[in-house]
């Protein structure tokens, strides 16, 4: 965990009580969201504070905050806009423990082993924001304004980018035109409201 003070929070449904994630909070992420009426986190992997739904939409109004009777970690209730998991179910808590060797990695450093997750995450995120503000001067919102058939056509030419450098060039050059091919992959994902981790999961379906 960061050396940064923080302490868990579980975040429940206030209607159903349904618990819906865990997440953490520093002082200035606490203090937004109790400023905002909005749940505001701090994110180990990426290192600085976000906003729960900032580009999904799918935010968390706060009904009430409790705290527990140690004072290191709080109770969030809120209204919950959409879903809670980045997978798009309702709830991060969505799947029943059966084996707990199998299913638990007890093992995993969550700040380290995801961080490749966190940064495909927050890439899409940023692509989302590029299109959804239509900034001027950003190459992902020029792409998207030119339309399906132009982000398929960099997809076709990235790819073939990668089986030249694949073929011809050094380990460094292939890891470049992956990239590209990676970020124009981002592109129709967004384009499609295709959230990463419904990719992750059917990685995860494979894994046998």
């Amino acid at each position: 965990m960061d050396k940064k003070a923080l302490i868990p929070a579980v975040v429940q449904d206030y209607d159903t009580g349904e618990v819906l994630m865990l997440a953490y909070m520093d002082q200035e992420s606490l203090k937004k969201s109790l400023e905002e009426g909005y749940t505001w986190f701090w994110s180990r992997s990426r290192k600085r504070l976000w906003k729960k739904g900032e580009s999904s939409g799918n935010t968390q109004k706060i009904r009430e905050i409790r705290y527990d009777c140690d004072n290191d970690s709080i109770l969030v209730r809120v209204e919950q806009e959409g879903h809670a998991c980045h997978t798009g179910n309702r709830s991060c808590f969505y799947r029943k423990l059966e084996n707990p060797e199998a299913d638990i990695d007890f093992k995993k450093d969550m700040d380290s082993s995801q961080e490749g997750q966190y940064i495909i995450d927050e890439l899409y995120e940023v692509i989302k924001e590029r299109i959804k503000e239509k900034k001027d001067g950003s190459y992902t919102y020029l792409l998207h304004k030119k339309g399906l058939d132009e982000i398929l056509k960099k997809i076709g030419e990235e790819a073939i980018e990668v089986l030249l450098a694949a073929k011809h060039q050094e380990k460094k050059d292939i890891i470049y035109e992956a990239g590209d091919l990676l970020y124009h992959l981002l592109v129709l994902l967004a384009e499609k409201d295709i959230e990463p981790a419904r990719l992750f999961e059917e990685l995860r379906s494979r894994r046998k």
